[in-house]
């Protein structure tokens, strides 16, 4: 099955980005074209994985890098033999 491209960001640094713009989740939702819920739901890691769109409007709301928002890959597990 295919499996859409999104990316998992990192809520601790969207909330940090945020305050750090002196935006309210309200503010920050209304730019990016989402609902309140949906940024706290980001903030809190509840949701992990928004759509390529929602992305870069949140990206470009708070004027920050790939590097600041997206969570550190995973570590893959060893291959089994």
């Amino acid at each position: 099955m295919h499996q859409p491209l999104t990316f998992a960001v990192d809520g601790d640094a969207i909330r940090e980005e945020r305050m750090q713009a002196g935006m309210s989740r309200q503010g920050l939702a209304d730019q990016v074209g989402v609902t309140r819920r949906y940024i706290g739901q980001l903030e809190r890691g509840t949701r992990k994985h928004p759509s390529p769109p929602v992305y870069i409007a949140l990206r470009e709301a708070l004027k920050a890098t790939d590097a600041r928002l997206l969570a550190p890959p995973r570590p893959t597990p060893p291959e089994r033999t």
